[in-house]
C-alpha cells in the first residue's frame, strides 16, 4: 500500500495473546474479532482460504506480501460465506485486476463483515508465529476519523488473552449444514465454468463436518451423485441410503471431543463400505480405530508442502491446513501408514489393513491447487467400484 495513500483506510491494531502489538490499516469490516492466528505461505487462493471451514476461529495471516490483486469473484468460494475470524496481510495493491473480478478484496471483507489489517509487518509476525506456535490474537478495525489509542492497545490484547484454545473445542457442529442436501455441480473448466453430473454411477454420503465445494465438484466429477448430512447423522440413518461409498470431510478444531463422530465412523468403517476421509475426517478415522491425536506446535497452512507415498515413493506438492494430526506412534494394529509430511514427518495420510478405508491428512481437493494427490479420488472410486462388483 502506498504511504500516500494509507488516509484512505482507517487504522487497526493486532495484539497477540504475549502482548505484541502491531499497527496497520483496515480493509475490511469495522469491528473486533478475536482467534488463533495462524500463518499461510500460499501466494493465490486467499477467497477460497477465507471462505474454507476449517479456518473457522482463526485469523489468518498470508505470507505472500500483496494480498488482492486479481480481486473476487462469485466462483471461487469453498462455502457461502467467510469462515475465517479475520484476515492479516502486508500489502493490498490498489489495483485489482481480472477477467473474472466481480469486486475488490476489500469491498468483500466489508459486505462479509470481517476485519482485516493490512501495511503490518507480516515476516515479523511469521517468525513470531513459528518460533512460539500459533497463538490467539485480536485484530481492532477502527471507524473513519478514530485514532488508536492506548486503551484500544490494551482492550486488544485483554480480548486475545480471554480468547478460547483450539484445544479442546468442537467446531464441527458449528460450521455443519443443518438439513441434508444433493450435490450434482462438477469442476470449474475455462469457458463453460460448473458442469452438471448427468450419468451418476455411485452414491456417496459426505458428512459435512466442513466440506469445502470444491471436495463435492471432484467426487460429482468422478461420477458421484452426492447426499450431504449433518455432522452429528447416526451411522444407521447413513447406512439406510444405501450408499456406494462415505466421505468424511475436513472441518475446523479439535477432532477428539468429535465423540458423534468417532462412534458413526467406527460403525461405518466396520460395515464394510468404502470410507474416505480428508483433513477432520482422517483425523476421526483414525481415532476411531484407537490411535491418538495432538495439537501441533506449528501448524500446517499453505500450499506447498511436501508429502511422500510410503507405498510408490511419489512425492507430491500438497495444500495443507490443519492445527491437530494423528499420533504416528499410537497407530494400532489394523492401520498402516501411507503418506508422510517431507516438513516435518507428521503422519499423513492412513490405510485400514482388513476394511477399504482411508484417509489424508492435507487437502487433495486443493483449488486453485496443487492438484498433484488428486488420485486419492480416483483410489476412492475404484474401491467403490471393487465393492460393488463384488
Amino acid at each position: 500500500m502506498l504511504l500516500s495513500l494509507q488516509g484512505t483506510f482507517p487504522p487497526a491494531i493486532l495484539a497477540l495473546a504475549d502482548g505484541t502489538v502491531f499497527s496497520g490499516n483496515s480493509i475490511g469490516a469495522t469491528g473486533t474479532t478475536v482467534g488463533e492466528v495462524v500463518f499461510n505461505t500460499a501466494i493465490t487462493g486467499y477467497q477460497e482460504i477465507l471462505t474454507d471451514p476449517s479456518y473457522c476461529q482463526q485469523i489468518v495471516t498470508l505470507t505472500y506480501p500483496h494480498i488482492g490483486n486479481y480481486g473476487v469473484n462469485g466462483e471461487d468460494i469453498e462455502a457461502d460465506k467467510v469462515h475465517a475470524a479475520g484476515l492479516i496481510i502486508k500489502d493490498l495493491p490498489l489495483l485489482a485486476s481480472n477477467f473474472r473480478q466481480s469486486e475488490t478484496l476489500s469491498q468483500y471483507l466489508v459486505r462479509e463483515n470481517t476485519v482485516a489489517i493490512a501495511n503490518i509487518d507480516t515476516r515479523k509476525l511469521t517468525r513470531l508465529l513459528r518460533s512460539k506456535g500459533a497463538q490467539n490474537g485480536a485484530i481492532i478495525g477502527l471507524a473513519a476519523g478514530q485514532a488508536v489509542t492506548q486503551a484500544l492497545i490494551d482492550e486488544a490484547i485483554a480480548k486475545a488473552k480471554a480468547a478460547p484454545n483450539m484445544a479442546g473445542l468442537d467446531l464441527a457442529q458449528v460450521v455443519t449444514t443443518p438439513s441434508r442436501y444433493e450435490w450434482t455441480q462438477t469442476e470449474w473448466k475455462l469457458g463453460s465454468g460448473y458442469g452438471e453430473l448427468t450419468a451418476p454411477q455411485f452414491h456417496v454420503v459426505a458428512y459435512d463436518f466442513g466440506v469445502k465445494k470444491n471436495i463435492l465438484r471432484m467426487l460429482a466429477e468422478r461420477g458421484c451423485k452426492v447426499t450431504v448430512v449433518p455432522a452429528k447423522t447416526p451411522a444407521a440413518e447413513v447406512l439406510a441410503l444405501n450408499p456406494d461409498g462415505v466421505f468424511l470431510s475436513n472441518g475446523p478444531g479439535d477432532p477428539e471431543p468429535c465423540d458423534y463422530a468417532i462412534a458413526a465412523t467406527r460403525t461405518i468403517v466396520d460395515s464394510g463400505v468404502p470410507t474416505f476421509g480428508i483433513c477432520l475426517g482422517h483425523q476421526i478415522m483414525a481415532l476411531a480405530a484407537g490411535a491418538k491425536t495432538f495439537k501441533m506446535a506449528n501448524s500446517h497452512h499453505g500450499a506447498n508442502h511436501p508429502v511422500k507415498d510410503l507405498d510408490t515413493g511419489r512425492v507430491s506438492i500438497t495444500s495443507q491446513n490443519h492445527g491437530f494430526a494423528v499420533d504416528m506412534d499410537s497407530l494400532p494394529a489394523n492401520l498402516r501408514a501411507t503418506h508422510v509430511s517431507l516438513f516435518d514427518g507428521t503422519l499423513q495420510g492412513l490405510v485400514h489393513k482388513n476394511k477399504p478405508a482411508f484417509c489424508f491428512q492435507g487437502h487433495p481437493e486443493a483449488s486453485p491447487g496443487p492438484h498433484d494427490i488428486a488420485y486419492l479420488f480416483d483410489r476412492f472410486t475404484e474401491a467403490m467400484r471393487v465393492a460393488k462388483a463384488a
